[in-house]
């Protein structure tokens, strides 16, 4: 694991702003790969949207297929429709997107001009408690799954449940099998001793897909330090997420604290276990009305009008992996640990657990 001490940070950190292209590869030379560890591609995205995400650097993204709330029947239902929804969402648009079911399709897409989707569930309730459903969906293309979401459910702990139970007798079963099938554990969302306990019980490398630091500011979604170093000795990586409210308390300035996420993420896991996972929206959003009645109507009991905005400024609308690939350089940790962190972590931990 390779770790450095990052001096001056606070110089570095106060540099960040925006950037015109700070991804772009030197004539005649091949971009570095962008991957993003979580977020979102709508159907609603219009192709110019989906060009200028493409072109701002972004190559590769998890995408989170449905929502993770619903339990028994209705999740594995959910998750099905979610599937066979998101395979003709990209049957109808081949010049734009590329479903990805291993690292081979992802170098595919790179030289079609398209972007790479991976399939991520945000929950395991959509399995139940049948274990062959872990095959079912990667059979379908599904090659991620977080073990829990907010709360309770057979497998484990969210964290936002009471108490600090850990994986349970199923959650090791269901480990153990998406270790046998090559599907990929989050640990995203789980509560501290859940995330510990997969991690130690699991063979392969996990990931904590969007998080942020929970040295840096405390939030329940976000992970400890023991956590971060014990997801590095396993090989694992953590996508520092994008989202304000578990980054920072402010509304303006907040850049400048995402990044200090990143950078404390680098210095306590290494530079080879940090990734971007922005879980976060690619259009230019509005705080209007109807926006406001649209995420009323997506988050249910989980809205609290004080968390928005949820986007940091800088970051809201599909160019902002240009403003990201700058800021990770300007960390000064050098170009080689910025071109893992905006992909390579990502690209390796997916080349040993997916294939």
């Amino acid at each position: 694991m390779e770790r450095r001490t990052f001096l001056g940070s606070g110089l570095a950190l106060g540099a960040i702003g925006l950037a015109g292209a700070g991804h772009a590869a030197a004539p005649g030379t091949k971009r570095p790969l962008t991957f993003d560890a979580m977020g979102e591609v709508r159907f609603s995205y219009t192709p110019e949207l989906v060009r200028e995400m493409h072109a701002s650097g972004l190559d590769a993204i998890a995408v989170t297929l449905c929502d993770p709330k619903p339990m028994g029947e209705a999740a594995y239902d959910l998750a099905m429709e979610a599937v066979l929804a998101h395979d003709r969402h990209i049957a109808r648009h081949p010049a734009l997107f590329c479903k990805a079911t291993s690292v081979a399709d992802l170098a595919l897409a790179r030289e079609s001009g398209q972007i790479a989707i991976f399939y991520l569930f945000q929950n395991s309730t959509h399995f139940g408690v049948e274990l062959d459903n872990v095959d079912l969906f990667y059979n379908l293309g599904v090659r991620t799954a977080q073990i829990t979401y907010n709360h309770q459910n057979w497998a484990g702990s969210g964290c936002k449940e009471l108490g600090t139970n850990g994986l349970t007798v199923f959650g090791r079963a269901l480990v153990e099998r998406m270790n046998a099938t090559g599907m990929l554990i989050d640990l995203s969302h789980a509560n501290m001793q859940t995330m510990a306990d997969a991690i130690a019980h699991s063979k392969a490398p996990a990931i904590i897909s969007h998080t942020g630091c929970m040295a840096v500011h405390a939030s329940e979604r976000n992970t400890t330090d023991d956590n971060l170093r014990l997801l590095a000795e396993k090989g694992g990586v953590v996508g520092i997420c994008q989202i304000r409210p578990f980054l920072t308390e402010k509304r303006q300035g907040a850049l400048a604290d995402y990044f200090r996420h990143i950078d404390h993420a680098i210095r306590v896991a290494g530079v080879d276990h940090v990734a971007i996972g922005s879980d976060r929206d690619h259009r230019r959003i509005e705080m209007t009305d109807e926006y406001l009645a649209e995420l009323k109507r997506e988050e249910g009991a989980n809205f609290n009008p004080a968390d928005w905005p949820l986007f940091i400024d800088e970051l809201n609308g599909p160019r902002r992996m240009e403003v990201v690939w700058d800021g990770v350089r300007k960390l000064g940790h050098g170009a080689a640990a910025a071109d893992k962190v905006m992909g390579g972590n990502l690209h390796r931990l997916y080349s040993e657990v997916v294939g």
